[in-house]
Formats: C-alpha cells, structure tokens, sequence
C-alpha cells in the first residue's frame, strides 16, 4: 500500500461485511477505517478526512438516509456508495436524491465496488473543475488512484510529500504562499523552514536536477509555484 493511499471509510454494522470490504480494499491499495454505527462514523468523518464513504443504510442508531441527509445538509462534498441489502426502488431512488454519487446491492462483487469506488471519486474531481490525471513534462499526478510517476516510473512519497503535490496540482499555474501551503497541510504550522525541507525532498524525488527545479518553482519570499498542465493537442 501507497502512503497517501485513498482512504475509504466503511460503515457498516456486519462485522463479516466490515472485514470483506478491508480485505478487499485493502489489496486494492486503499486505506481503510470502519465504523459499526452512526455515531462513530461521524466522529471519524472528522478524525480520519476519508477520500470516500462506503455507507450501509441499515445501521443501529440511526438509517443510512438520515446519516447521508445529515452530512450532504452539512455540506460534506466527498463521495458516498450506498452499499445496501434493500433492493426496493423507493430506498434507492430516496438515496440518490439525498446525495448519494452511486448504490450497489449486497450481494456484490469486489471488483465491481471498486470500480464504482474509482468511478465516484473521478467523477467527483470532474465536478470540482480538476483534471483526474495532471501532465506535465514527463510529471503525471493520478488525483484519484493517488499515483505519482516521472518518465513513467512510479515514485514513492510520503503523506505530507503527496499532500503538497496535490495542492500545488490542484492550483497548478498559480503562486501559493507558504502561509496558505502550511495551513492546508500542516493546519496552522507557522515554521516556513519545516515546509522548506519537505518541498526539498519533493523536489529531490521528482526533479531531475532538484537545485534547477522544472516542476515546483520558488516564488521568492512568497511561496512556491508548479508550473501548468501540459495542454493536449490539437
């Protein structure tokens, strides 16, 4: 597993459905946390800030709609696959009006889940106005299987390396200072010199010569900079 693989949160209250979906996500190379009810999927909706949600309707402390109806009123914008036994239309359709990006009936295949899992988040980066997969130069971030590769090989990087990546992918073009780059990553760090190392090391993994960087520019005594996407061709 990757270090900043995407994090699914399972809610389910079926302990052998829990340890499925571990198993099987987890060889897909997702990170994965589980909550048995309500209540504590809400407090690891906080704690965890998973990539996506795989939500069971039939939970003890509360239904499956009402969590999904609370957290889409609260604005929570991530991903959520109904994963339910009810197969009645009514149930479905209610789920989907409420929020829900996609709904798949127990029984259900691994790999169908996980397709509709790569689907969800993909189309979720679209609706946000971001390129699922960022080019440029021999640099492509994929910002839903979270896969970094330079001249094609795939490179290894740490949580908070990915997580400045992705940032800066996400505003590619753009100059961000290191106030707004501390704050999104380290929520609140005021040491710009521990921000310094840690694009040091970046640059040390996906630049070619990193004291001449192509791909992460220092806007001096503001921040830093990735250049822009490739454009495709004509």
């Amino acid at each position: 597993m990757t270090n900043h693989a995407v994090r699914v949160l399972i809610v389910d209250d079926e302990p052998p459905i829990r340890k499925l979906l571990r198993v099987g996500l987890a060889a897909q190379d997702f990170a994965v946390s589980e909550a048995m009810n309500a209540r504590t999927a809400i407090e690891l909706l906080v704690a965890d800030s998973p990539d996506l949600v795989v939500l069971d309707l039939g939970l003890p402390d509360m239904s499956g709609h009402d969590l999904l109806a609370k957290w889409r009123g609260e604005g929570v914008d991530l991903p959520i696959v109904i994963l339910s036994s009810r197969t009645d239309e009514a149930g479905i359709v209610k789920a989907l009006e409420l929020g829900a990006d996609d709904y798949l009936t127990k029984p259900f295949g691994m790999n169908e889940l996980v397709a509709r899992i790569r689907v969800a988040l993909r189309h979720r980066l679209q609706t946000q106005g971001e390129k699922p997969i960022f080019h440029a130069g021999e640099l492509s971030v994929d910002l839903v299987k979270r896969i970094v590769k330079v001249a094609g090989k795939e490179i290894k990087l740490s949580p908070k390396e990915y997580e400045i990546l992705r940032i800066l992918v996400q505003h590619a073009g753009k100059v961000l200072t290191h106030r707004y780059l501390l704050e999104h990553v380290w929520d609140g760090l005021t040491d710009v010199q521990y921000l310094r190392v840690y694009v040091r090391q970046l640059r040390q993994k996906i630049e070619a010569i990193p004291d001449q960087p192509r791909y992460i520019l220092t806007e001096t005594g503001v921040g830093y900079r990735l250049v822009e996407a490739d454009q495709p061709p004509d």
